[in-house]
């Protein structure tokens, strides 16, 4: 028997209930079902719930329309809010999103029901929270996953610090620095995704998954697996692996620079290229992120995630990034410090140090 209980057809969580399966909808087509302060506050309090509930076994997670699972978190308004509490007024969303996020993001992590992600089409920040964290994580040929957020004058964040971290071979210190737009397969072959299916067949995967009358971790993969090609597409950076491998595990973003150098490869300056275009500050701050992270306890990583947010927003290059990215769109942000050489160390360290009053995230 199925049925929907998603109250109104404008609600951005849609909600279908199949028996003890949950089927969750990201509903914000238009805006790639990018995430935003009221969709955690509606998501998160049900996925508690059914975690806690007998009568839940299995929740499916999905976006809307044919374009993304998720593009993100609502930034913008993040700053905005900033900006408003710097002027006087009394705005604590730029607190409360990535504090609630991180919170949801943990539960995902935790969660002792199996859960499921269609991740077709964009999957990019905010997006890799809700579904990277998850056990099971189903690309198609469609998906473009990516944690662009040096381009932003940011962070990976949402998990990214323990989930980038302990990819093989120093692959997330790549994609955590560059951004690199990982197209299909290539979600799967990095270990971002679990699962590659085609994405004509996700509508009979939903379908075999919410029919499973014995849900276990053991059964959920099964039915997947019976999804999937018998022909993986290749890994678009099963070439440069050996260089990734190489380069990326330099103590420092200059000495992966100097490494690159070295390698004098087409390929090689193609990525000191891509790295010269982002802020410097998030370069040096994700570098260390990412290597403290794969150090850190799953818990621990959101305390030092939430840090780095409110940092960002107390600092220059996250606002000037979404200026030059998505308001003004002319793509040329002037970061400050321009330079890596211009970033002191004491700065990064501040950036970890803990928050002020009591207010850093415990979990």
């Amino acid at each position: 028997m199925s049925f929907s209980v998603s109250a109104a057809a404008k609600s951005e969580i849609l909600v279908d209930t199949h028996g003890s399966k949950k089927v969750v909808t990201l509903n914000r087509p238009k805006a790639l079902n990018a995430l935003n302060l009221e969709m955690v506050r509606e998501f998160y309090p049900k996925l508690q719930a059914w975690n806690s509930s007998s009568d839940v076994d299995l929740v499916i997670l999905k976006g809307s329309g044919d374009k993304a699972f998720c593009a993100g978190g609502d930034v913008l308004a993040v700053v905005r809010s900033f900006k408003d509490s710097e002027s006087g007024k009394e705005c604590t969303m730029h607190k409360d999103f990535f504090r609630e996020e991180y919170i949801l993001n943990h539960l995902i992590g935790t969660l002792n029901k199996q859960y499921v992600c269609l991740i077709d089409g964009i999957v990019m920040g905010g997006g890799c929270g809700l579904s990277v964290n998850g056990r099971f994580r189903v690309a198609t040929e469609k998906t473009m996953l990516a944690m662009p957020e040096t381009a932003l004058g940011l962070f990976p964040d949402v998990g990214g610090s323990y989930f980038l971290s302990r990819l093989k071979g120093n692959l997330g210190m790549y994609l955590a620095l560059t951004g690199y737009r990982l197209l299909g397969a290539d979600a799967f072959h990095a270990g971002l995704a679990t699962h590659f299916v085609e994405s004509s067949e996700l509508a009979k995967l939903e379908k075999e998954l919410v029919n499973i009358k014995d849900v276990t971790e053991n059964s959920v993969d099964e039915v997947i697996r019976s999804f999937e090609p018998k022909k993986i597409p290749e890994f678009s950076l099963s070439k440069n692996l050996a260089q990734i491998r190489d380069s990326f595990k330099a103590k420092s973003v200059e000495e992966i620079l100097a490494s690159l150098e070295k390698d004098g490869s087409d390929w090689a300056k193609k990525q000191a290229a891509t790295l010269g275009k982002m802020s410097p500050t998030s370069l040096k701050v994700t570098h260390r992120q990412i290597t403290e992270g794969s150090k850190m306890s799953y818990a621990k990583i959101f305390t030092m995630e939430y840090r780095l947010t409110q940092r960002f927003l107390a600092d220059k290059d996250f606002h000037e990034g979404c200026r030059a990215i998505l308001v003004d769109k002319d793509r040329k942000p002037k970061w400050n410090p321009a330079t890596l050489a211009d970033v002191k160390d004491s700065v990064v360290d501040n950036y970890f140090s803990p928050l002020p009053n009591n207010s850093d995230l415990k979990l």
